[in-house]
């Protein structure tokens, strides 16, 4: 086996009833937090380890339990949700957050991934698909919602249109493989359907992104879309 392949089978512990994923719920009602405690208390395999009511709560409870997984809302008061996703980010880098909202501003979402969120859910997702997103973003897997990514391509599109003309350091070279992985990512494909589009294995699909993050010193896949298409790496149209 090469080091390459040896890397690709690199994944996290399966998640049991004895290894649960550690979940932290921020939202600044109180019925809401409740209802997704209820619902996710109900998987053997998810632990809420805390509740938290805003965000200036989050980050206190995110260094002091460290979870796997925050479930955090935009708009909270004392401290909104994406400037705690930052400081979570510093404090506790192995944390993945979900941003659950009900804002489906696309200013939100550009600051919620360029914050380092692997997700951003619309709270007009069922209930119930919480825990399979859970297990996603856990195994590793960037989640939008549907409605939203059709907002963040048109994000891009602003960007490139208003990007300045000054000087640009030389970007890191990806390969024309990470480059394909690139622009199916950009399309909001997960990696199982971009393993399906280019005939190879989820775990290489997982490695040519860590390749990439790495190559560009960035933190999560949808940072590296946006990095990307600011750099007319890739083109949305």
């Amino acid at each position: 086996m090469t080091v390459e392949e040896q890397r690709s089978e690199e994944v996290l512990p399966t998640p049991s009833e004895a290894n649960p994923i550690r979940v932290l719920i921020v939202d600044d009602h109180a019925l809401f937090r409740r209802g997704l405690e209820m619902v996710l208390g109900q998987e053997v395999d998810i632990e809420v380890v805390g509740e938290a009511a805003d965000g200036s709560e989050a980050v206190i409870m995110a260094k002091e339990m460290a979870p796997d997984i925050v479930l955090m809302d935009v708009r909270m008061p004392r401290r909104g949700g994406i400037d705690a996703t930052s400081a979570i980010k510093e404090s506790v880098p192995s944390a993945k957050i979900v941003m659950l909202t009900i804002s489906d501003e696309e200013a939100d979402l550009y600051d919620a991934i360029k914050a380092g969120a692997m997700g951003y859910l619309l709270k007009e997702i069922s209930i119930d698909e919480v825990a399979a997103d859970i297990r996603a973003v856990y195994g590793g897997q960037s989640l939008i919602s549907p409605s939203m990514a059709s907002k963040l391509l048109s994000e891009f599109a602003a960007m490139i249109k208003n990007k300045d003309d000054r000087p640009q350091l030389p970007t890191p070279r990806l390969t024309d493989r990470e480059m394909e992985v690139l622009r199916l990512v950009a399309k909001g494909m997960n990696n199982r359907d971009i393993a399906k589009q280019l005939y190879i294995s989820e775990n290489t699909v997982k490695n040519h992104i860590r390749n990439i993050l790495e190559k560009l010193q960035l933190h999560s896949r949808m940072e590296a879309v946006v990095y990307a298409v600011r750099e007319k790496l890739l083109e949305i149209t």
